[in-house]
């Protein structure tokens, strides 16, 4: 079982609306694909400024090839619509983890 992670720095006056927007567009779109599952958001306190909050979007997947399918066919319209919406203020790097326990 593996874990993708995407870290987000976003700035303070859209922090809301992005969460919101995670919630209501970003996760049912990327569950469509039932690649990934059991998504969690999460608040990351430490690394904390002032104008600014960072936040942890967490998936499950089975493997390497089923996420790598997911991001060619969906991910990568997500993230431009990141982009489109938020535009620089929402940054975001992925980390891909491997449960071993």
């Amino acid at each position: 079982m593996l874990v993708y992670n995407t870290t987000y720095h976003v700035e303070m006056d859209d922090a809301r609306n992005f969460v919101i927007w995670l919630n209501e567009c970003y996760i049912p779109e990327a569950e469509k694909s039932g690649i990934l599952k059991n998504p969690r958001i999460l608040r990351i306190l430490s690394h904390k400024e002032q104008d600014s909050e960072c936040f942890s979007l967490q998936w499950e997947a089975e493997d390497s090839a089923a996420l790598h399918k997911w991001l060619v066919n969906g991910g990568e319209h997500l993230n431009g619509e990141i982009k489109k919406i938020f535009k620089d203020k929402v940054v975001g790097f992925p980390t891909l983890m491997e449960v071993i326990r």
